[in-house]
């Protein structure tokens, strides 16, 4: 595994807890997601502006993390996020990305279960941590939450932070799941739903019980979900797309959903 110098440091100084990489970056990547995206924004004036904070969404695009990254920038805070290793190897953006206070973790190996340590020492500097509870792009067929990992539910527990939880909608017409072109026009409307805190206090102390991660995870799902259901205007299938025990769905199926 390779060694990367990770810097915690606390959001003193400025309520945004950016660093000099972070104000960069939101000067190259804010205009160029200006240019494909209108912003279609509810609920962000009750963001805190200071103090740790879990917030946990969907993922349908590649470019979800960076409209979402927007979204928090613009309502007071520069998120940290849990990020693949590989992310971080990549020449220029790897370090550009670790300078912004991202963390590196390799998901695949023994070391996999540092993640959690390294949210925790976020949150214990008052960050924003942001979390895809799926652990990956969902690969419903139409796009909907897919049953999700426990982590989430385990930093919450651990740490007693509530969850805030946000859907978005839209970015997967701009990058279409598990694609990598992207449609530059018409600029497409990005909704954003923030949705009240979850609080997981039921089941702390349980952190180590499957169960009642399943359960809480869940519970943040249902929530999730219900905020989705608002932003599309449609309702959920009543079965959840389990990525364990479904099959895979093709591509074609996500494009269908993408026009809607």
């Amino acid at each position: 595994m390779t060694e990367f110098k990770i810097s915690y440091a606390p959001p003193t100084g400025n309520p945004f807890g950016t660093n000099l990489a972070f104000k960069i970056g939101t000067k190259v990547v804010i205009p160029l997601l200006n240019l494909v995206g209108k912003k279609v924004w509810r609920g962000g004036e009750s963001i805190p502006k200071s103090g740790r904070l879990i917030v946990a969404s969907n993922h349908v695009s590649y470019l979800d993390v960076l409209f979402l990254t927007h979204f928090l920038y613009r309502n007071g805070r520069a998120p940290r996020y849990i990020g693949k290793e590989g992310v971080f190897k990549v020449p220029l953006i790897g370090k550009f990305v670790l300078a912004a206070g991202m963390v590196p973790v390799a998901r695949e190996s023994k070391d996999a279960s540092k993640a959690l340590d390294h949210a925790l020492r976020l949150l214990e500097m008052g960050h924003c941590v942001g979390v895809y509870p799926e652990g990956t792009l969902t690969r419903d067929p139409q796009g909907w939450p897919m049953v999700a990992k426990t982590g989430l539910a385990r930093l919450a527990i651990v740490s007693h932070t509530p969850i805030i939880p946000i859907a978005q909608w839209g970015s997967q017409i701009v990058m279409p799941t598990y694609e990598k072109k992207i449609k530059f026009f018409p600029r497409t409307p990005i909704k954003v739903l923030v949705g009240k805190p979850l609080d997981l206090s039921s089941w702390y102390g349980k952190e180590n019980d499957p169960e009642a991660l399943r359960e809480a995870t869940a519970f943040v799902m249902r929530e999730l979900t219900n905020l989705l259901e608002e932003l599309r205007g449609e309702k959920r299938p009543l079965e959840i797309f389990d990525p364990h025990t479904s099959a895979l769905p093709r591509t074609g199926n996500f494009k269908e959903a993408q026009k809607k």
